[in-house]
Formats: C-alpha cells, structure tokens, sequence
C-alpha cells in the first residue's frame, strides 16, 4: 500500500526541468515548470538583417557598436531602448543577434513577471562560454511590482559583482519604465534658481538610470516611412 501511495504522489510532483540544449538554438526562453526555471531553445528565431532595419541609422550604430564590445569581451552597457512603437526597437535586439551569433552571442527572453528569478537565470550562464543578453522586451512596471526590484538589483544594486558575460537590454515605450502622475510635478522644490525632483520621481528615475546607454526612438516622417515602405 505505502509503494501505490509513493506512485501516486510521484504523478502529482512536477517533473525536474530538462537540461539546457545549448547546441538547439541561439535564442533561448526563460520558462517555469512548478518552482523551478530552465531554458527552453527558441527552435525558429526571427532572422531580421541589420541592413533591413530602415530609418534608424544612429540607433543601430550606436547599439551595434555597444553589443560589438561585448561580444569582443570589452566593457559593455546594459540597454534601455524607449520610443514610439513600431520603430524597430525589438528588431533592432533580434538583428543584432543574427549578426553576432557566430562569434557567440546569444539571447535569452525573459517575461516580465519572472524578472524576480533574473539572479537565478544569471547563475545558470555566468560560467559558459558564450556572452548573453537577457532581454526584456516592452518593459513597464507599476509601483509595486516585484520584477522591479528584481531588476535594479541586477542591474546595479547587489553585494555581488555582475557577471562579466550577461548584460540586458529592454525595450519600452516609457522613458522612466513607470508610469508618471500629474501629482508628482508638486513633490519638485525650488532651491534657488535650481529644480529638485521629489522622492517619488527619484525612485521612477533611478531604474532607468541604472541603463548606461539610453537609445531613443522617434515617430517617422511620412518619407521615412514611404522610403521603409519601398525597401520592404
């Protein structure tokens, strides 16, 4: 009787996450399976070219040149791509992988509500080979979301040292990742003739802050858009 118990309890236990296939893919899904996380390979990632990525010609020089770094084992940034949708924020990130995977970078996808498991997802890669980015596409966050601690722990604000082979970039389409109240403008103090933010606009400002590279997207003219148009 205590054997057919063990059977049936075994059914009910959520089965162990499989090892990660790092030879399947060069793009990669953070997935839970009951507590526990693994790394499924993306098995048909998106192949956007560089070269197909039209109007935004300093922002992939800029982004190109910082993820080249990386890949090379130089001193890199973490991020923050924010502007208006549709501009090739997200494929600008996908593009640069396809450019740099045979040199051994790689990406991995993470979902903003498991951005709390960001410290367990760096643990499983610190010691490869290859170079990383944890990407973070769309990102936003209200005041009491968990990932948002998560997040600028990672990313500046841990006793232990970041892994020199991870860096994260995020997309969104709000400059601070929070959204931003009429209210707060009465926190601002006038010292003298200068401007002080309150303690509330501090803390939305010190996320994005923690990004060493900032890359803005703009809404296309109707030449730009016509000139992508006919490329396409």
């Amino acid at each position: 009787r205590a054997d057919a118990l063990l059977g049936r309890l075994e059914l009910m236990l959520p089965t162990p996450p499989p090892p990660t296939d790092w030879k399947r893919s060069i793009a990669f899904r953070w997935r839970k399976r009951g507590t526990h996380g693994y790394l499924q390979p993306v098995m048909h990632p998106h192949r956007i070219r560089l070269d197909d990525l039209c109007g935004i010609d300093a922002q992939k020089r800029l982004v190109e040149q910082n993820t080249r770094q990386f890949v090379q084992g130089f001193p890199a940034n973490n991020v923050l791509l924010t502007g208006a949708r549709g501009t090739g924020k997200s494929s600008l990130v996908k593009a640069l992988l396809n450019k740099h995977a045979a040199r051994g970078l790689r990406l991995i996808e993470v979902e903003k509500h498991d951005l709390v498991d960001l410290a367990e997802i760096v643990d499983q890669v610190c010691a490869r080979p290859e170079r990383f980015i944890l990407y973070c596409d769309d990102l936003s966050f209200e005041a009491d979301e968990p990932g948002y601690k998560a997040l600028k722990v990672v990313l500046d604000g841990s006793i232990a040292a970041a892994s020199e082979n991870v860096l994260i970039y995020a997309t969104s389409n709000r400059r601070h990742l929070m959204p931003e109240y009429m209210h707060e403008n009465l926190e601002y103090k006038h010292v003298g003739e200068e401007i002080h933010p309150g303690e509330t606009s501090e803390e939305k400002i010190s996320l994005s802050e923690r990004f060493g590279l900032w890359v803005s997207f703009y809404p296309f003219d109707q030449a730009a858009y016509l000139a992508t148009v006919a490329h396409w």
